[in-house]
């Protein structure tokens, strides 16, 4: 088996392992799943899992295939004798003293930070004083039939008008599908979620005037051409609840707090420092 296949059998595995699985072996070093789960969470920022399974694939097939790489050219280099040169040792001391002060200070941020508490109050407290941070404009999900000419449009309206409820989804969605000039076409014309302003102003108007389960009996015009819109559902402005965006308020406070602790430390601790400009 080779290392794509190799790769691919286990991808999902990596992304789930909780023990430790060789994937391969490269001179008798062996690749765990454990290492390249890590690499591949350092790679995407800790989203490898809300990625597309294809997308996991080919990023875990990318990403072993590096690990091998890197394995070969070392082992090759360790045979050249490179790992007991001057230069590699004198880099090697530097990059180590760079490890060394940065993982410090990650530590010396991770203790102050886990030292750092909210209240339920302060919480609340928050929430009751910003909560135009947390309303949520208006939302609708439509669907477009995109067409160049007016007399298309009205056409194919003419094939909509009569229709109610699944019939004219099914409808709507076939003729989306087989005339639509749109982006959205292969989709059945579906347009997602969307707020006010996010559309062009006369695409905009009108969807945000319709009834649920209806669709536009006229044409309209916009500079793209001419739509027939059909909105599948609409949600009104609300603001969340506090239950909805406790984890947020606790993190942002938290990190505010610590923000303001880190500050305050860094400056005692210049202060306590022996700082000695070079003349």
């Amino acid at each position: 088996m080779n290392i794509a296949q190799k790769v691919l059998t286990t991808v999902a595995l990596v992304a789930t392992t909780l023990s430790a699985n060789t994937l391969v072996t490269v001179n008798g070093k062996a690749i765990t799943s454990d290492e390249v789960n890590e690499a591949l969470m350092q790679a995407t920022q800790g989203r490898f899992k809300s990625l597309p399974e294809d997308k996991q694939q080919q990023l875990g097939q990318r990403i072993l295939q590096e690990m091998v790489m890197q394995e070969v050219v070392y082992n090759d280099a360790k045979k050249l004798g490179i790992d007991k040169s001057k230069e590699f040792k004198d880099e090697l001391a530097k990059v180590t003293e760079q490890i060394k002060k940065r993982l410090a200070v990650q530590l010396w941020q991770k203790r102050v930070a886990d030292k750092i508490t909210v209240s339920e109050k302060e919480i609340k407290d928050y929430y009751n004083k910003n909560k135009s941070e947390f309303q949520e404009k208006e939302r609708v999900h439509a669907y477009h039939i995109l067409v160049k000419t007016e007399d298309e449009a009205k056409k194919l309206i003419g094939e909509l008008k009569f229709l109610k409820g699944a019939d004219l989804e099914s409808k709507f969605f076939d003729l989306a599908k087989a005339n639509s000039t749109g982006p959205s076409a292969p989709k059945g014309g579906d347009l997602g979620t969307f707020t006010q302003g996010q559309m062009v102003p006369a695409f905009d108007k009108a969807v945000f005037s319709m009834d649920v389960g209806t669709i536009t009996t006229t044409p309209v015009k916009s500079e793209f051409g001419y739509h027939i819109i059909y909105l599948k559902d609409k949600k009104p402005a609300r603001t969340l609840s506090l239950d909805e965006v406790k984890k947020f308020i606790e993190q942002r406070l938290k990190m505010d707090k610590f923000k303001t602790v880190v500050q305050a430390k860094m400056q005692e601790l210049q202060k306590s420092a022996k700082i000695v400009p070079s003349k």
